[in-house]
């Protein structure tokens, strides 16, 4: 019995690292109004249990602000650039998704609640939701 409940608490945790490991890495943004753009590169670390999102490389156009600042933030991201801003914080691995984490939209300076999945037998799509009661705008961001 007891040897039962140790292979499938060590299965269990295979599994979670597997996950977590799928979620480590560089992801493409997509901009939501010009599909198929590419907005940003956005890296996901794990620190502690939690994973967090970092913006390390943009993609502008040259009518656009080429060093962006978050403007209209109003917490700690106040005035910031946008370049080297960590916008995903605090996600928690549940279940085979991501959740109980903030995303922040640098463009309007709003933070959201957010939840990361994988639609299964899509391993390199991540499916990626902001909202805010409920309302929400999902994206999906590529492996890089």
């Amino acid at each position: 019995m007891m040897q039962r409940f140790l292979m499938a608490a060590l299965m269990l945790g295979a599994v979670s690292f597997v996950s977590a490991q799928n979620l480590v890495g560089k992801w493409k943004t997509i901009d939501d109004e010009n599909p198929g753009r590419v907005k940003s590169i956005v890296e996901i670390t794990e620190q502690d249990g939690k994973f967090y999102g970092t913006v390390v490389e943009l993609f502008r156009l040259p009518d656009e602000d080429q060093d962006p600042h978050c403007e209209k933030c109003s917490d700690d991201r106040k005035d910031k650039r946008v370049l080297g801003m960590q916008i995903v914080r605090d996600m928690i691995a549940e279940e085979g998704e991501w959740d109980e984490g903030t995303i922040c939209d640098p463009k309007n300076g709003r933070v959201y609640d957010c939840k990361m999945w994988f639609e299964e037998g899509e391993p390199d799509v991540l499916k990626v939701r902001g909202y805010w009661g409920f309302l929400y705008r999902t994206q999906e961001w590529l492996r890089q």
